[in-house]
Formats: structure tokens, C-alpha cells, sequence
């Protein structure tokens, strides 16, 4: 009996321990923010595999050969969804990082290509991938997060956003105008460009394992098609040091 006690007690207690994190894939079109300025296009797929992310990004008709800063956003009171004019709450015919965030919410994971992926992150613009060409073709794995984290993200109601804009055409980041973020940096460097909701990944669309096709996972998720920082802290500094050498 005493043995028998101590199994159920074993069991309650294996019970009772923290849920495992799921695991999938959520994939997403990117189209151009609305008013904006930018004819750009793209997917992202991520593949969530417990507690660590492998994130695939591809995106076209950027402002070529500066540092796009990107992320996955979230946020429990967010609409779920990429923002439109109608968020555009100083009427200045653009939308910033800050009246985007009641559509996608806030950054829960930086796309750094190396280092921290954090939202401290969010700013850390030497550590994003740099659009040669206009192009970004972008792969990371073995990105840790939280279970609330990878649970989110596969709720289909993350989003990924790319920011950097050129309103004034001049090929770079520039104006009088400053960024709501980091009032160091003008807004056309951290204004989102391509926004797209990840949701699950069609059947015979992107692989889920490792993230490949036949041919190459860029190119697939390229032709999937689709027309598209809050926490801004502890970066800053590097951000406007890096924008300043682009400028």
C-alpha cells in the first residue's frame, strides 16, 4: 500500500509541473505599412520548437544598403493585426513605431543576426541586417524565449515588423523629423516599413524542418508572395552611433 501511495503521490506531482511549450511553425506575408511611401514586399516564417525559436526572413524593395531593424511583436490588449492610416493619430500621413503598437504590440523578440534578441535589443541597429540591394535575406536559430513566448507566437496573433523608411527619397536616414523611440535618430530610421501577422503555415507550403525547401528558403519564401520599438532601451547609443556613420 505504502508503494502504492508513494506512485499516485509521484504522479500528482509529475502532474502538477509546468506544461511543456508547444511546437510548430507560423508563417507571414509582409506588405507595405500604409502611407509609408514604400512599394516592398516579403515573408517571414518562424519555426517553434519548445522554448527555442529558428526564424527565416526574406523581404524586398527596401531603403537598399541600410540597416533595417526588425521584429516579432505581441501584445496581450493588440488588435492582432498590421496597422492602417486610421491609426494615425498626429494626422501627419505616416505611420510611427508608436501608433503601430494597439495593431501588432510590443517587441517580444529582436532579429539580430548576432548576440542578444531581446526587446533591449530593439535599437540595436549594428546588429540587424543591413538591405544590400534593397534585399534582406535573413536566417537565425537557436533563439531562446520564454514558454509565454513561443506560445504566443504560435497563437497566430504575432506579428513581425521591418522598420526603416526614406520619405524624402535622398537614400538614407534622414529630416527633421525625429523618431518617437530615440529622439537622436530621425523617424524615417525607425518607422515601420513591412508588417505581416504570422499564422500557421499552409499545407505543402514552407517546411518545417529547419526551415528548407528545394529550393532554398528564401527563394520559396519570396514567392509565397504578399504584396509587406517600443523598447527601445539600453541601444540607443549604438543605434545613433551606427545611423550617424549611414548618414
Amino acid at each position: 500500500m505504502a508503494g502504492v501511495a508513494c506512485g499516485a503521490a509521484a504522479l500528482v506531482a509529475f502532474g502538477a509541473g509546468p506544461a511543456l511549450a508547444a511546437t510548430g511553425s507560423v508563417h507571414a506575408n509582409l506588405k507595405a505599412i500604409e502611407g509609408n511611401g514604400v512599394d516592398g514586399s516579403g515573408t517571414a516564417m518562424v519555426k517553434v520548437d519548445g522554448t527555442t525559436l529558428a526564424v527565416t526572413m526574406a523581404a524586398m524593395g527596401l531603403l537598399a544598403d541600410q540597416p533595417h531593424a526588425a521584429h516579432i511583436h505581441y501584445g496581450e490588449e493588440a488588435r492582432h493585426e498590421c496597422p492602417t492610416l486610421g491609426d494615425d493619430t498626429n494626422d501627419d500621413g505616416h505611420l510611427n513605431t508608436s501608433e503601430g503598437v494597439p495593431a501588432y504590440g510590443e517587441i517580444v523578440v529582436s532579429l539580430t543576426e548576432t548576440g542578444d534578441t531581446s526587446p533591449d535589443s530593439g535599437l540595436a541597429v549594428d546588429r540587424f541586417d543591413t538591405a544590400k540591394g534593397g534585399e534582406i535575406s535573413y536566417e537565425r536559430g537557436s533563439i531562446k524565449v520564454s514558454k509565454d513566448v513561443a506560445d504566443d507566437i504560435l497563437s497566430g496573433e504575432s506579428a513581425v515588423v521591418i522598420h526603416g523608411v526614406d520619405y524624402d527619397g535622398d537614400g538614407k536616414y534622414s529630416g527633421d523629423t525625429k523618431s518617437d523611440l530615440n529622439p537622436d535618430l530621425p523617424t524615417e530610421a525607425t518607422d515601420p516599413v513591412l508588417c505581416g501577422v504570422l499564422s500557421s503555415a499552409p499545407n505543402g507550403g514552407m517546411a518545417t524542418g529547419g526551415g528548407a525547401t528545394a529550393a532554398g528558403p528564401n527563394t520559396t519564401m519570396l514567392a509565397l508572395g504578399g504584396g509587406a520599438l517600443l523598447a527601445a532601451a539600453g541601444s540607443g547609443f549604438v543605434a545613433v552611433r551606427r545611423f550617424r556613420t549611414q548618414a
